[in-house]
């Protein structure tokens, strides 16, 4: 599913702007409601990475941020929001199987708190000193880079590429293997038996013609 950014404006410009994000269109649409009653500008997205894009651009007063989102958890999403900004006003949303989980995020992220799903009106108006409160420490940035390293990226001038030098000559050795010898033997034995033989041919034919030779004569 691609995520998607939907923003709800009330008609006072000055009014505070709550970023929700959830991948459920429900819990969606009912944060959306019980925050344009209390006269936010409601933004909503459903991806981990974009609900940290959208804080950086927004800057919100607000954001709702439930734990089980795509792309990046919640509690990793809110560490890179308060790396952004110490003034991040966070509030978890989570099913109540994921409580400790829960608790453990928020304080890692120094969230503000966290509501139980489904989320209603009167659960939001049982926090909202809470939401409204000072905002905790996040001791969980300390460890955001082992969490989540990003490799830093070091571009090359063109003229600093350097050429790559090719490897030293080398010399081949050549190795006769014990199935090759014997051939190289044979083929040299060979050539030394054919020349015995022209050697004898010859010396049979020069005795022959220093016989007819010494006849004649005689």
């Amino acid at each position: 599913m691609l995520a998607m950014v939907r923003v709800t404006d009330v008609e006072d410009e000055e009014a505070p702007t709550v970023l929700i994000v959830d991948n459920n269109q429900m819990s969606l649409h009912r944060l959306s409601n019980i925050f344009r009653q209390r006269e936010f500008n409601v933004v909503t997205c459903e991806d981990g990475d974009m609900a940290v894009d959208e804080y950086i651009r927004l800057d919100p007063e607000l954001v709702v941020l439930s734990l089980d989102i795509p792309s990046m958890d919640g509690h990793l999403a809110a560490l890179e929001m308060r790396e952004h900004g110490d003034e991040c006003r966070i509030l978890f949303s989570a099913p109540k199987r994921q409580a400790q989980l829960a608790q453990d995020a928020t304080h890692s992220a120094g969230a503000i708190g966290w509501v139980e799903k489904p989320i209603t009106a009167s659960a939001i108006d049982s926090i909202w000193d809470l939401v409204l409160g000072p905002i905790p420490e996040a001791p969980g940035l300390e460890d955001l880079d082992t969490i989540h390293p990003v490799e830093d990226v070091v571009e090359v001038e063109p003229d600093e590429v350097a050429t790559p030098t090719p490897p030293p000559l080398q010399a081949i050795a050549i190795s006769v293997s014990p199935a090759t010898e014997p051939i190289l033997k044979r083929k040299k034995s060979s050539k030394g038996k054919r020349l015995f033989v022209v050697l004898i041919l010859f010396t049979a034919l020069g005795a022959a013609g220093y016989y007819a030779w010494s006849n004649n004569l005689l």
